[in-house]
């Protein structure tokens, strides 16, 4: 090719790009002016302002507003029940399978390895009260202290009282315990049980104390358990000692037997909430049975009511108190999780 050929030749390729840009251009104006125009009728939009309050990202109604929404309450709890059933098999049959193997280990060890019930009438009643009322009560403590840890996502993102998460594990606590309640008064009949107004009186302080205590517990932990989770460890390592506590195993006759020598130990004793819910079940479901109650000596403390009413106030003011620190602390929760 001559030298003039490509000169020229290197011209137009380079030219190429220049044109291409300029049909692309033009092209795009003719489509632009193609197009309708829609003239605005009611002219520019006004801006919008909402005249309301600013709403805080968590409820301040506590308790009460919890109780307030029902709805939401359930919800969390059929949640929390999906959970735990998803991938079981037995399901709701785990809260018969697993306190029946306790009762009958408790049973056969302290029955009849170490001899602690011979003489003492209808020890199964009296051992069964006792697991019934510890079971609730662990669950409550153990699910409320982990329930804001685990329900992370809904804090973070929804706007609801977050006491409605310690309250549903004492629902879902009640729900796995409600079986064995069953049982235990399917059993009583069977045997020859009667009421009468004092042993109703128990029930209502025993519940009474045992619920109020309970949720005082669930509420106050799971609060500080979202900034220290070692809380949860040390509430599971406290109920693995919790049966020893109470007189479920053993009569209370042998803590009885020994205030006069140990005074000090005595008092710590009977002023634990849980004992004393243990006795005022017993005094319902296991004392009315026992024909002779003499022959079981001091079943309870003398002052077991007037200490239960003392308790129960005490069990209240720690709810309370519970509850304002929970409040305390929920604005922070979302950046500690």
């Amino acid at each position: 090719m001559k030298p003039a050929d490509k000169r020229a030749a290197t011209e137009v390729a380079g030219d190429r790009p220049r044109n291409a840009g300029r049909r692309a251009r033009r092209l795009a104006r003719n489509q632009a002016d193609a197009m309708p125009v829609v003239e605005a009728v009611d002219g520019p939009r006004a801006t919008r302002t909402v005249d309301a309050e600013l709403q805080p990202p968590a409820p301040r109604g506590g308790l009460v507003e919890v109780f307030q929404q029902p709805y939401l309450l359930r919800l969390i709890v059929r949640r929390q029940l999906a959970q735990m059933y998803s991938a079981s098999l037995l399901g709701l049959l785990w809260s018969y399978v697993q306190p029946a193997m306790r009762f009958s280990v408790y049973y056969v060890v302290m029955g009849y390895i170490l001899v602690l019930h011979q003489g003492f009438p209808y020890f199964a009643i009296h051992l069964f009260t006792g697991m019934v009322v510890v079971h609730y009560f662990g669950e409550t403590w153990n699910g409320g202290t982990r329930s804001i840890w685990q329900n992370q996502a809904l804090v973070k993102k929804m706007r609801m009282p977050r006491e409605v998460f310690p309250v549903s594990a004492m629902v879902v606590a009640a729900y796995h315990t409600f079986p064995q309640v069953l049982v235990l008064v399917v059993c009583c009949l069977f045997i020859g049980w009667s009421i009468t107004w004092t042993s109703l009186a128990a029930l209502v302080l025993g519940l009474s104390i045992l619920v109020t205590f309970s949720a005082a517990l669930a509420i106050f932990f799971s609060a500080v358990n979202v900034f220290y989770r070692d809380f949860q460890n040390i509430v599971g390592t406290i109920m693995q000692f919790m049966h020893f506590l109470v007189p479920m195993i053993y009569p209370f006759e042998r803590i009885y037997a020994a205030h006069v020598d140990h005074p000090v130990l005595y008092q710590i004793y009977v002023a634990n909430p849980v004992a004393q819910a243990v006795m005022l079940l017993q005094r319902f479901f296991w004392y009315p049975l026992v024909e002779d109650p003499s022959s079981i000596g001091q079943a309870f403390p003398p002052d077991m009511f007037a200490r239960g009413l003392i308790t129960l106030v005490i069990s209240l003011v720690l709810l309370a108190g519970a509850q304002r620190f929970f409040s305390r602390l929920e604005g922070k929760f979302p950046e500690r999780l």
